[in-house]
C-alpha cells in the first residue's frame, strides 16, 4: 500500500517521498498513512548503503494536515491502551528515520500544521515554499488536544521550554519568514523548482547530519527546568495557565507537564510520557467536545450547511453601510478588507469620516507590526468611500444599516437606501433585537430583506448571525451566506423571533447573573464561578459593557412591541437590579465609567464596593455549583427552546453560534454539546432541582423531554 508514499530515487541517490494519500485532499495520520510509513522506513534501512539521503514533500496542495479527526474522536477510554501502542507506533517511525544515518530533508509545499509539522522536525534540515497558505506550527491545543508525534519533545529540545510553549500552549502558528527567524526552519525556496534544487544541494554538503538532541553533549536550548531562569518562569506559569483555563482546558495544563516532565529525562522516556498525556486528551470527553463542534460542525457550516440548495454562488462587490458609529465602522472595514467597495454613510461627512479613521487605525497598527505592507493599507482604505448622501448608493448590490435600535429610524434610511441602490441590491439590518419580518415592511421588496447581526468588535468577532423574514427569498439568504463568507467570518442561519438565537440566550446569562445579585448572592462568587464555567467574562462585567442603560431602552421597545401584539413582557427578577442601578444608584455602565465596577482613569476595573452592602445577604448564600449551574444551564435550555420553535434549524448553527457569538464556554463545544455530554437525563434532573430552588424559568422544554425519554442526544 506504499502508493499513500512514493519512493522515487534518483540517479544521484537521493530518495524522494511524496506523501499523496489516496481518495483524500489531504493527507493526514490515518491507518493508510501508518502503514505506508512502515513499509518506507523497512525499505530506507534495507537500501541505506545505496542512499544519498532523503527528500521529504508532498502530492497535495498542503504539505501534511495531521492526525485523523475522524479516527481521533471515536477513541473512548477502553481503547487507550491499543491508542497508546498505536501512536507509540509512529513516533518509532519517525525515530527511525531521524536516526536513519542519512541526511533527511523536508521540502515544505504546503501548509505543515500538527502531525505535518511533527513529520518536519523529525527531518535534519527544514526548507518551507514562501507562498500563500503554508502554515507551521501546531494547533492541537484548539481541538482540546497535545502534539502527540513527538512534538513536545521536539520543539522543546529545538528552542526551550520557554520559547517552545507560545507553539505548543498557545497553538501558535506562523508564515514562513517568522519560522525562519524563530529557528523553526533552515531555508525559504521561490518555487517548487527552487525548494527541491536546495533540498538536494543540502544533502549533498552534509552527508553524515545528527538531530542536535541526538549530538553528544546536547544540552536543551535556555536550561532545563532545574536551572534558575527556567525554574523562576515555572514557578509561576501553572499560576498564569489556569488564570487562562480555569480549569476547563486540560490540554494546555497537560502540555506544560510534558514539556517540562520530559526536559528532565533523556529523549525516548520524554517520548513516552507525551504520549501518555495525548491519550489521556484523546480519550477524555473535553476533546471530543471541541473537535465535534470546532472542526466537524465548523466544517460544516462553512460548507453551506445552511445555504439554501440550488443557488449559484455570489460574489458582492459594492456594499453601502448606514450608519458610521462602531458597528458600521466595523462592517465597513471587514467589507473593505475582503475587496468590496464600500460607501460608508451618516448624517454628516464628518461623522462617515470618523467611522472611515477607525479603519485607519486598525490597519496603521497592521502595518506599525510589519504585518501588512503601506500599499495594501492605502489600497483598503481607497475602497471606502465616506458620503451624508443616499444617491451615492448607486450600484449597490448590498446595503448594511447599523444605526440605533430604534425601529422609525431604521424604517427611513433603508427606504431611502433601497431607492438609490441596484434594484435587485439585498437590503440587511444589523439589528440584535428587532424582528426582522416588522423592520422588512418599511422596504418595497421585502423578499430582498433579511437580518445580518455581527458582533462587536466586528473586527475580532467571527461569527455572523443571518436572520431569515417572514418574506425573504431564498436567494436573497444565499447572497447573504455567500457575502458572509467572502468577509471571511462563519454563517449561522436563524429563522425570525423576538432576539433571534444569540440575543435571546445572551440574555439569559446577563440577567441570570442580576437576578443572583438581587437574591443577594455574592457579586464576586457570580463572576468567578461564571469565569470558572468557561465564560469569557462574568455578567455583572458584560451588562457594565452593553450598558444598563442599553438594556432598559431594549426591554422598553419589546414591551411595547409586545402589547401592540395583544401580549405582555414576562417579568424576570434581573428587571429590578437594572432599574435599581439605573434609577437609585445613577450607574449605568462602562460607558459612563461606573456600573456594577468601577473604572478608575488610571487603575484596573473592579467591581463597585458599594455591591456588598446594597445587595449582598449573608443568609441567602448559594452552592458554588448552583451558581455555575444556573449559568451554564439557563443558556443552555434557551437554546433547545429555540430548536423547539423552529429558530434554530441545525445542531451546529447552535453550538457553534452559542460559543462564537455569546461566548459559551468553549470546553463544552457548545450549548446543545453541553446537554449532550452531561448526558440527556442527568441534565433534566438537574434542571428540575435547578427549577424547585430558583424559578421554573429552569424547567425543561418538551423537546429536552422527548429526547431525554427516547435517550437522544442532539
Amino acid at each position: 500500500m506504499t502508493d499513500a508514499i512514493r519512493y522515487e530515487k534518483g540517479q544521484d541517490g537521493i530518495v524522494v517521498l511524496t506523501m499523496d494519500m489516496p481518495g483524500q485532499s489531504a493527507n493526514t495520520m490515518n491507518a493508510v498513512y501508518r502503514e505506508a510509513m512502515a513499509g518506507i522506513v523497512d525499505r530506507l534501512e534495507a537500501e541505506k548503503d545505496a542512499i544519498a539521503g532523503v527528500i521529504v514533500t508532498s502530492a497535495k496542495k498542503t504539505f501534511f494536515a495531521g492526525g485523523d479527526l475522524n479516527e481521533l474522536v471515536k477513541v473512548t477510554r477502553a481503547d487507550a491502551t491499543a491508542f497508546y501502542q498505536m501512536v507509540l507506533g509512529i513516533k518509532a517511525q519517525l525515530r527511525r528515520l531521524e536516526t536513519l544515518g542519512k541526511p533527511v530533508v523536508a521540502a515544505i509545499n504546503g501548509a505543515a500544521l500538527g502531525g505535518g509539522w511533527e513529520i518536519c522536525l523529525a527531518c535534519h534540515h527544514r526548507i518551507a515554499l514562501d507562498a500563500p497558505g503554508v502554515q507551521l506550527g501546531l494547533p492541537e491545543v484548539t481541538l482540546g488536544l497535545l502534539p502527540g508525534g513527538g512534538g513536545v519533545v521536539r520543539m522543546v529540545r529545538l528552542l526551550g521550554i520557554e520559547k517552545a510553549l507560545p507553539y505548543l500552549a498557545e497553538g501558535k502558528k506562523v508564515r514562513p519568514d517568522a519560522a525562519l527567524r524563530a529557528g523553526l526552519i533552515h531555508a525559504i525556496a521561490s518555487d517548487r523548482d527552487d525548494l527541491m534544487a536546495k533540498a538536494r544541494a543540502w544533502i549533498v554538503a552534509n552527508p553524515n547530519p545528527v538531530q542536535p538532541w541526538d549530538e553528544k553533549g546536547y544540552k536543551i536550548p535556555g536550561g532545563t527546568p532545574s536551572s534558575p531562569s527556567v525554574a523562576q518562569m515555572l514557578a509561576i506559569a501553572p499560576s498564569v495557565l489556569r488564570d487562562k483555563t480555569k480549569g476547563c482546558f486540560p490540554a494546555p495544563e497537560k502540555i506544560l507537564c510534558a514539556a517540562v516532565e520530559g526536559a528532565q529525562v533523556d529523549f525516548d522516556t520524554a517520548q513516552l510520557i507525551e504520549t501518555r498525556y495525548f491519550t489521556e486528551l484523546t480519550t477524555g470527553q473535553v476533546a471530543k467536545n471541541m473537535i465535534g463542534t470546532f472542526w466537524f460542525q465548523l466544517n460544516e457550516i462553512n460548507a453551506g450547511g445552511s445555504r439554501p440548495k440550488g443557488h449559484e454562488p455570489c460574489v458582492t462587490r459594492k456594499v453601502g453601510v448606514l450608519g458610521a458609529g462602531m458597528m458600521g465602522a466595523g462592517i465597513a472595514y471587514v467589507s473593505a478588507a475582503a475587496g468590496i467597495d464600500v460607501v460608508l454613510k451618516d448624517v454628516s461627512v464628518e461623522a462617515a469620516e470618523k467611522g472611515k479613521a477607525y479603519s485607519a487605525k486598525l490597519l496603521e497598527k497592521k502595518v506599525s507590526r510589519g504585518h501588512m505592507a503601506a500599499e495594501k493599507r492605502d489600497a483598503i482604505l481607497a475602497r471606502i468611500r465616506t458620503t451624508d448622501k443616499e444617491a451615492d448608493f448607486e450600484g449597490c448590490d448590498l446595503i448594511i444599516e447599523a444605526v440605533f435600535e430604534d425601529r422609525d429610524l431604521k424604517a427611513n434610511v433603508t427606504a431611502a437606501a433601497e431607492r438609490a441602490a441596484l434594484p435587485d441590491a439585498v437590503i440587511a439590518s444589523n439589528t440584535s433585537t428587532l424582528p426582522i419580518t416588522g423592520l422588512a415592511r418599511a422596504v418595497q421588496k421585502q423578499e430582498r430583506f433579511i437580518g445580518l447581526h455581527f458582533f462587536s468588535p466586528v473586527d475580532k468577532m467571527p461569527l455572523v448571525e443571518i436572520i431569515r423574514g417572514e418574506r425573504t427569498r431564498d436567494e436573497t439568504l444565499a447572497r447573504a451566506f455567500d457575502y458572509v463568507l467572502q468577509i471571511k467570518k462563519t454563517p449561522i442561519v436563524v429563522n425570525d423571533r423576538r432576539g433571534f438565537f444569540t440575543s435571546r440566550v445572551f440574555g439569559t446569562f446577563t440577567n441570570e447573573g442580576l437576578a443572583m445579585l438581587g437574591e443577594g448572592v455574592s457579586a464576586a462568587m457570580i463572576e468567578n464561578e461564571a469565569r470558572k464555567a468557561g465564560m469569557p467574562v462574568g455578567p455583572l462585567a458584560i451588562s457594565d459593557e452593553v450598558s444598563l442603560s442599553l438594556m432598559s431602552h431594549i426591554r422598553a421597545q419589546t414591551r411595547k412591541d409586545l402589547e401592540a401584539e395583544g401580549k405582555s413582557l414576562p417579568e424576570h427578577p434581573a428587571f429590578a437590579v437594572i432599574d435599581l442601578m439605573l434609577d437609585e444608584y445613577k450607574r449605568p455602565g462602562k460607558a459612563a465609567g461606573i456600573g456594577f465596577y468601577d473604572y478608575p482613569a488610571n487603575g484596573k476595573k473592579h467591581l463597585w464596593p458599594e455591591l456588598k452592602a446594597r445587595f449582598e445577604k449573608a443568609d441567602r448564600q448559594i452552592p458554588q455549583e448552583d451558581v455555575r449551574d444556573r449559568i451554564l444551564f439557563i443558556q443552555a435550555i434557551e437554546t433547545v427552546r429555540c430548536m423547539e420553535e423552529g429558530v434554530l434549524t441545525s445542531v451546529a448553527d447552535a453550538n457553534v453560534g452559542s460559543i462564537f457569538g455569546i461566548g459559551f464556554a468553549a470546553w463544552t463545544g457548545g450549548a446543545l454539546q453541553f446537554i449532550n455530554q452531561y448526558g440527556v437525563k442527568d441534565f433534566v434532573a438537574r434542571a428540575h432541582y435547578l427549577a424547585e430552588q430558583y424559578g421554573e424559568r429552569f424547567e425543561p422544554p418538551v423537546l429536552l423531554l422527548e429526547k431525554a425519554a427516547k435517550g437522544e442526544g442532539f
